[in-house]
């Protein structure tokens, strides 16, 4: 089934849809993104359910419903076909939408993303999950603490550290819970050998939450992919934003 997601709809040009990750949304996964793609892009962001203006969901995420929603809020927009730019989460959703839409996708962009998590990961959603219920500057300090690489988080004073933590406590989601539980339970390896369009993978190579491992085996999966690494934590858009800014554009400009 359809659902209707909430969406940033910028520029003017050949299609881009967003697919932002876990807990997140399009403008803290894409921010400072988004004025440079949309120089030459019809840039569609829809909001999974619980971020941004899209309602939450009322149960479990489902992976098939969210790469169809989002194929269909880039359709709405006048969109018919697109590259997809995941993060995150949104990388399996990209690849999803390629695999039930591939007369709409046209190219893949999927960055800090997976298959399916490792074990590594997977205890940190574990604990991610948990704190969720719980005081949310704890959670926050978890998520600062293993979504940064660490010369960035070295390179904050003391009182970076705390307005990291008090960023990151006040701009949760109300859908983070389905999200991040959907995190856990995809899995896309059987749908990566039939991925028939050009594919860029970027590693965040210092990510302490999806390990880049999972990056470099998406890309080995995906045939033809091309991988690139920046040296980055998780939160590649806070991060490392001209680096990836970089790779984003240089894949866009190859296939236009």
């Amino acid at each position: 089934m359809i659902e209707h997601y909430a969406r940033t709809v910028k520029g003017s040009g050949p299609g881009l849809l967003l697919a932002h990750g876990g807990g997140g949304g399009i403008e803290p996964n894409f921010g400072p993104l988004l004025a440079d793609l949309a120089r030459t892009h019809t840039v569609v962001g829809p909001d999974l359910p619980g971020s941004g203006d899209t309602p939450r969901a009322t149960g479990p995420l489902d992976l098939d419903t969210v790469a169809d929603s989002l194929v269909a809020a880039a359709v709405e927009e006048g969109v018919e076909r697109f590259t997809v730019l995941g993060y995150s989460l949104g990388t399996a959703v990209a690849v999803r939408a390629a695999t039930r839409h591939p007369e709409r996708v046209t190219g893949l962009i999927l960055t800090a993303g997976f298959a399916r998590i490792d074990n590594r990961t997977r205890l940190n959603v574990d604990v991610w999950r948990t704190l969720l219920d719980g005081d949310r500057d704890t959670m926050a300090r978890f998520t600062v603490s293993v979504g940064f690489g660490t010369p960035a988080l070295e390179a904050l004073d003391a009182d970076g550290l705390e307005e990291a933590v008090r960023g990151v406590a006040g701009s949760v989601p109300a859908g983070t819970p389905e999200q991040v539980e959907l995190v856990a339970r995809v899995d896309t390896r059987a749908d990566l050998p039939g991925i028939a369009v050009p594919t860029l993978v970027v590693a965040a190579a210092l990510d302490r939450l999806a390990s880049p491992e999972l990056s470099r085996a998406l890309a080995a999966g995906i045939p033809g992919a091309e991988l690139v690494e920046i040296a980055s934590g998780h939160l590649v858009a806070a991060e490392a934003p001209e680096e990836w800014g970089e790779a984003v554009r240089g894949f866009l400009d190859r296939n236009p």
